[in-house]
Formats: structure tokens, C-alpha cells, sequence
């Protein structure tokens, strides 16, 4: 099952189940007014949602029509907890022998942070940045929609509790990364409004390449149109249900929860390439001395994309540009 959220002038949006082929859709009228409002309601929702997409993608939905994805805000537009965790150890590998991090961690505890769910962008939406020299950079992620998660919940029973999947650009601002991080608190400046692909989906959905609570497909990304990179989820060292027992060790999580894989990143990184900038500058600062590559400039426009198993676009694309922001 596909979930939408279409703009409508309000801050959360309404509800539209879409089809497989991201082609039509059709409002979730009498079951759910947000996805929100789905997602605290699942039990009774997800039956209704799932038989309207039934309906739709057989052909039999009333009152159906074109998806436009451009119309389309973020699935969550807004959520009240959003944490990102670093679940592909090889990114902070490579981050800390470019720049010769002294990074605090245990053997087998994941890093994550909280980040703010105030404001998600859509898919499609300018993306308005104070200056250039906040050194705007992009992170290719995927992430997972929570229900009621009790505290303390175990790996297995964990699972259970991801109903939906998203892709996202998590944008960074690096010029206030490594000073906020060494405060101790964890960033803030750094890290902006985070862009969502236009779909949300249920796991099954990927089928074969939902497996062991990760997403083992390529993640497409390109800048100004050229390829980037396409590492695997298949890398991801902390499956999700360990994230969200990590997350729930000492506290409940409401439904609606969002929580992040980390940018992908693969060991073979010579052939897979990289889901952000960072990555690919720590990259030449190891192998070159210095790195060349440069942050973004307002006007370059980013790519993300996954492609399932059958070959159709799982999530729908992310498609947008970097702007001034006004004064």
C-alpha cells in the first residue's frame, strides 16, 4: 500500500492512498483525514487503506484520479518525534579518518539523534537556504513510520511496529556540523528541514527487498543531473528494529514517530559511489590530500530514486532545487 499527503493549504494536508505505478490515487475520505491521524488509528485504518488500495489499483476506486506528485508535501508533513541514527558505520569510518575524529562511541550501540519534526518538505518544494557559505550538503536516507512503541521493546516485537517506509533527503549544513557536535548536544543549525520522497509504504511493498529490517535495494542519487551514486541499504549495520529498541530503551514512542536509517554508504564505495557530499569529499581528503568537490550553489537541483524489485519507483522521486532563502 502507497500513502500521500496532498497539499490543501492546511499544514498537515489530506490523505490519498496512490497506486503501485504512482499513477492515480484517490482520497482516504471517512477513514483517515491525515496520516497522522491514520497512523495513531492504524488497527482500524490500515484495513479500510488497504482495501481502497486494492480497489484503486484494480481499477475500481470511485472518485479516482491522476497523482500528481508535484501537489504532493511531505507523507508526514510534520511529526512529533523525528530521529535520525549513523546505521551504515562505514560513512563515520570514512569521516573519521579524513579528519581525524576522536568520536565517543560504544562497540554495538547505534548513534542517533533527535532532530526537529516541525516542518518536513515535499518531494518537489524549492528548498530556501540563508547563504552558501552554511556549505549545504545532502544525505540519501530511508526511514520508518512508528505506532505506539512501548518502552523497552525487544528487536522482534520491534518489527511489528514499523507500518510505513519513507525516502528522504536529509539536508546538512556542514559549516555548523563539527562545532556543534563537539559541544556534546548534538546539531541543530546543521541540520535544516529534512525533504521526504512523495509515497509512504507499507513494507511489504518491497518484498524480498524488505529483509532482516532493512531496505536492500540501491539508493539513486544524482546532482545536476549527473549519476552521484547508488550504494545499497543492504549495508545498514543496525537492522531497524535494533534502532527502535535503542530508541525505546528508557521511554515509550508515540505513534507517528520517524525514524532514520543515516546516509547509505557501502565498504566499495569506488563502484557504488555515495549518498552525500561529505562522504564523497572524506573520500578525496583520504585518497588526495584534499578535498575537491564542492557544497551545493543555489540553483543545483538533487535526485534521489529507488527502483524495487519489479523495476517501478518504490517511493516516487525526490526532485529539487537549492534557493535563496528571502530576508
Amino acid at each position: 500500500m502507497k500513502l500521500a499527503t496532498l497539499k490543501d493549504g492546511s499544514r498537515d494536508g489530506r490523505l490519498v492512498v496512490v497506486s503501485r505505478d504512482l499513477r492515480r490515487a484517490v482520497l482516504a475520505t471517512g477513514i483517515a483525514a491525515t496520516l497522522q491521524a491514520a497512523i495513531e488509528d492504524w488497527a482500524r485504518c490500515e484495513p479500510l487503506l488497504h482495501q481502497l488500495s486494492v480497489a484503486l489499483n484494480r481499477g475500481d476506486a470511485g472518485q479516482a484520479f491522476d497523482f500528481e506528485a508535484r501537489e504532493a508535501m511531505a507523507p508526514l508533513p510534520r511529526a512529533y518525534q523525528w530521529a535520525d541514527a549513523s546505521a551504515f558505520l562505514n560513512h563515520g569510518m570514512l569521516m573519521e579518518r579524513a579528519y581525524n575524529l576522536d568520536i565517543r562511541k560504544d562497540p554495538g550501540v547505534p548513534i542517533i539523534y533527535q532532530g526537529a519534526g516541525d516542518d518536513f518538505m515535499g518531494a518537489h518544494d524549492d528548498y530556501p537556504v540563508p547563504g552558501e557559505a552554511h556549505q549545504i550538503d545532502f544525505e540519501g536516507e530511508v526511514a520508518v513510520v512508528l505506532d505506539d512503541v512501548p518502552m523497552g521493546v525487544q528487536p522482534a516485537a520491534a518489527a511489528g511496529h514499523i507500518k510505513l517506509l519513507m525516502l528522504l533527503n536529509d539536508v546538512s549544513l556542514r559549516a555548523h556540523l563539527f562545532k556543534e557536535v563537539s559541544i556534546g548536544f548534538g546539531p541543530l543549525r546543521a541540520k535544516p528541514s529534512t525533504v521526504f520522497a512523495p509515497v509512504a509504504v507499507t513494507p511489504d511493498e518491497l518484498g524480498g527487498a524488505w529483509h532482516e529490517g532493512r531496505v536492500k535495494l540501491p539508493l539513486h542519487v544524482q546532482c545536476n543531473g549527473e549519476r552521484f551514486g547508488e550504494p545499497n541499504g543492504s549495508e545498514m549495520d543496525f537492522s531497524f528494529p535494533e534502532l527502535v529498541m535503542h530508541l525505546a530503551r528508557t521511554r515509550k514512542l508515540g505513534a507517528g514517530t520517524v525514524l532514520g536509517s543515516g546516509t547509505f554508504s557501502n565498504r566499495e564505495y569506488k563502484v557504488t559511489g555515495s549518498a552525500c557530499l561529505a562522504e564523497r569529499r572524506a573520500v578525496e581528503t583520504i585518497e588526495q590530500g584534499a578535498a575537491s568537490t564542492p557544497f551545493l550553489k543555489f540553483g543545483d537541483r538533487l535526485r534521489f530514486e529507488i527502483f524495487g524489485l519489479d523495476g517501478v519507483s518504490v517511493f516516487g522521486a525526490i526532485d529539487h532545487r537549492f534557493v535563496a532563502a528571502e530576508a
